[in-house]
């Protein structure tokens, strides 16, 4: 069984197709394909609240070479989600609907807490028993849920994210809403582990672990990190330390954002599963299809 899923963020639009297969009686998911374009919808819809023209015939011909490389691998099923950017676009449907009627494929919009359950799904086995806090850095929304001994308390959307932050034009009361969301439900006592997901913080742990054998980090190791990149200017952070230009921007401002999380939950340790909400979908279509012939 081959799954398909799209990905639209505000920063960035990814494909992954993924082969499935059972063996002993598990479901063994093998990535086929991943493709990531650095089209960035949410520069255009934080400052003039809708998707240029020019980004719209961008994102149009994007999404028919990525409906094109469904159709050549066969794939099964798909699922296709937008967030941030597409959402608080005044033409965010508008574009889906052409998109829809022209090749076929449905795009759903979906608001921040259906995007953080999608995100959940594919963390799996990072939670136990433990307290966590689960941070999403996105282009556009960052998205939080608090695990105490396996049970989600509390979950948020926010809008604050790497894009967004850029202009450092993010209202002081959204800031401080998201640091009581976190100290309203999370104590000293709580002992709390984070659990970050998105482009940016695996980028940070890859500058800490090229290996990339230890999936964790440390509080002070992120600052050292931040540090380390603001010590270098934008030309400096693609030409020396080899980033695409559209992270290397946005990575200092989701780095403030993974820290101002840490701290006001009193954190000291972040787990970085190397999963997002691309794994989530895929955990959609393979429920949804498991009992069908592989």
């Amino acid at each position: 069984m081959r799954l398909a899923a799209v990905d639209i963020g505000s920063n960035a639009i990814r494909l992954q197709i993924t082969n499935v297969t059972h063996y002993e009686g598990i479901a063994n998911f093998k990535k086929l394909e991943y493709l990531r374009f650095p089209l960035r919808l949410g520069l255009d819809v934080f400052h003039t609240q809708k998707i240029s023209d020019k980004n719209r015939l961008k994102f149009i011909k994007l999404m028919k070479a990525f409906k094109l490389l469904i159709d050549l691998y066969e794939v099964d099923d798909y699922m296709a989600c937008a967030t941030s950017a597409m959402r608080e676009s005044m033409n965010g449907r508008e574009i889906c609907d052409e998109i829809k009627e022209d090749i076929g494929m449905k795009i759903n919009i979906i608001d921040g807490n259906h995007e953080a359950e999608l995100i959940n799904m594919a963390l799996g086995g990072s939670i136990d028993e433990k307290s966590y806090l689960h941070i999403d850095v996105g282009g556009g929304s960052t998205e939080l849920n608090i695990y105490i001994n396996k049970e989600k308390i509390a979950t948020k959307s926010f809008k604050i994210g790497s894009v967004r932050a850029l202009d450092d034009n993010i209202p002081v009361s959204v800031w401080k809403s998201m640091n009581k969301f976190i100290t309203d439900h999370v104590t000293k006592q709580d002992n709390i582990t984070c659990i970050g997901t998105g482009g940016n913080i695996n980028k940070i742990l890859e500058l800490t672990n090229p290996r990339k054998n230890v999936r964790s980090l440390g509080i002070e190791k992120i600052k050292e990190v931040q540090a380390f990149l603001e010590s270098y200017s934008y030309e400096d952070r693609i030409n020396k330390l080899n980033l695409n230009p559209d992270r290397a921007d946005v990575i200092i401002p989701a780095t403030k954002i993974y820290l101002a999380a840490m701290s006001a939950a009193n954190s000291k340790k972040m787990m970085v599963p190397d999963v997002g909400l691309k794994d989530g979908m895929m955990q959609v279509l393979y429920k949804k299809n498991k009992n069908k012939r592989l």
